[in-house]
């Protein structure tokens, strides 16, 4: 008897099969899994290898969506922007935003109109609130050009937004969920009630089959796709895709806060401080028709992007001065907005009411994630017995979050005592990426050394491999070096080459110790 025949005869082995492995997917498994379903989530590549790693990292309500009256996206945002920043303060930690003002955009009163609701459309607001500024007076301000002499001063968040990901689905995998990346789903066949689905390792080409109750389909830029081939179902919504670009320079200015400038196309760009050393421009606002996972920012962008900056700022930049730049495509749900710029970043929920049901997701932004999930497990409900109702996930905090964010230096202090040698500097990015979880990495199972092993390059050691590679994971030098941190930036050729080679001879130690525990089982 074939595998496919034994799975129709017998009970789905899974609630839910999960197909995404982005904020969405991520989400929704982890809410899923906490609820007592049993879960499996598959994603093609690594977690957050597209959209989700490719954003302008900001946990943020969308001032700008003001402009276009998406009053209750901006609500749910800025609710959410207070709950992340609890549950994740490791990952998530508040930004202070400059806003010029500039005389030829957008009047000054329309302007303190937005900010003014921005503050008070989320009721438990705990981030200060908006101050009006003389730019010449203030530091911040002394960085931008002289023209500018008004501005303002407002609040949101900030996230290492690849982490997000990464720590949704290791929750989820805490609580029971199988988290399968680099799988594929190659088919799948609806039955009166489950579906039969086929998977493939995109490294060995290896197949299997699983069973589940129904499927999720958070695939992204590619949502559309798998419903249409790999589902053979029919959606009344599209998807519209949008390609946002950034770009990397040294860093700009001295100054801890963001800044947001407004551009004659009444577009934003966002200048941030990133990675200590560095500076973060962007996004564009691009449609995009070919293959979302082969893009690439543009010369057009990359001009547009310095000319952003360069407007506002004393210093100016050049496509020289350019040290990385990265590009995703953004899954928007298709409002038929005939500008790019325009169209919601809100979310919406298809559901076919069958007794196998699919539930597919357009749209959404990181910030909206967690509220997406429940609202997922809203719809799925009626289809799946077991599934309790209750949300969870608004004060559980994710993994290495059990702390308060006022203990932050304090868990620096006590890792920097604990670990020989190691600098401040080493000691707060591991506790601003790992959280109370450090503590797993710098002193895994059956070791009684503290300590992080011998450095690679630049700011990796060993240890920090080896946890990525058991806990999170991480199976390439890309996957540690630009999603799990942005050590890449600090990486030259010699220094991959490394990283690569021990990465190489872990994967053979841990193949090598399964087939000898293979052996004594047999």
């Amino acid at each position: 008897m074939t595998a496919h025949a034994d799975l129709t005869r017998t009970e789905p082995t899974y609630d839910l099969l999960i197909v995404g492995g982005g904020i969405n997917g991520a989400g929704i498994a982890r809410d899923a899994a906490g609820r007592g379903l049993k879960v499996i989530l598959v994603e093609k590549d690594d977690l957050a290898s597209h959209t989700s790693s490719a954003s302008t990292k900001l946990i943020h309500g969308g001032l700008r969506y003001l402009e276009y009256y998406e009053f209750r996206l901006v609500r749910e945002a800025l609710n959410e922007r207070e709950r992340l920043l609890k549950i994740a303060p490791h990952i998530i930690w508040p930004m202070r935003f400059i806003l010029p003002h500039s005389a030829m955009l957008r009047p000054a009163w329309l302007l303190r109109t937005g900010l003014f609701l921005y503050d008070n459309l989320c009721r438990t607001m705990t981030l200060p609130k908006t101050r009006s500024l003389r730019l010449q007076d203030e530091a911040a301000g002394r960085v931008l050009r002289r023209d500018y002499v008004r501005g303002f001063e407002y609040s949101d968040g900030w996230v290492q937004d690849s982490r997000l990901v990464v720590l949704n689905a290791q929750d989820a995998a805490r609580r029971g969920a199988k988290i399968c990346t680099r799988t594929r789903l190659s088919r799948a066949e609806r039955h009166p009630e489950h579906w039969v689905a086929t998977l493939e390792d995109t490294l060995t080409g290896e197949t299997r089959q699983v069973a589940a109750r129904a499927v999720v389909n958070a695939a992204g830029p590619w949502v559309a796709e798998l419903l249409k081939d790999s589902l053979s179902v029919e959606s009344r919504n599209n998807v519209r895709l949008v390609k946002g670009s950034h770009i990397v320079v040294q860093r700009q200015f001295d100054t801890e806060q963001a800044y947001i400038l407004q551009n004659p196309d009444k577009r934003i760009v966002f200048a941030i401080p990133y990675e200590r050393d560095f500076t973060l421009i962007g996004t564009t606002d691009i449609p995009w028709t070919q293959d979302p996972g082969s893009v690439a920012i543009s010369a057009e962008e990359i001009t547009y992007l310095c000319e952003s900056v360069n407007r506002y700022f004393k210093r100016t930049i050049t496509p020289e001065d350019i040290v990385w730049s990265y590009a995703g495509v953004r899954p928007l749900y298709d409002d038929h907005s005939g500008n790019a710029s325009a169209v919601t970043r809100d979310y919406r929920l298809d559901i076919d009411h069958h007794a196998a049901p699919v539930l597919s997701v357009f749209g959404g932004k990181i910030t909206t994630y967690r509220k997406l999930a429940e609202h997922a497990l809203e719809k799925l409900a009626p289809h799946l017995d077991g599934l309790t109702t209750a949300s969870w996930t608004a004060d559980k905090p994710l993994p290495g979050g059990d702390f308060s964010r006022s203990d932050f230096d304090k868990l620096v202090a006590s890792l920097q005592r604990r670990v020989s040698g190691l600098s401040q500097v080493t000691a707060t990015r591991l506790v601003r990426n790992y959280g109370t979880l450090v503590e797993t990495l710098i002193l895994p199972k059956g070791s009684e050394d503290a300590s992080m092993g011998a450095l690679i390059a630049a700011d990796l050691h060993e240890r920090e491999v080896d946890y990525l590679m058991t806990h999170e994971w991480a199976r390439s030098a890309d996957d540690i070096l630009w999603r799990r941190s942005k050590l890449g930036l600090r990486f030259g050729p010699d220094d991959l080459s490394k990283l690569q080679d021990y990465m190489a001879r872990r994967l053979q130690q841990n193949a090598a110790g399964q087939n000898n525990d293979d052996k004594e089982v047999a």
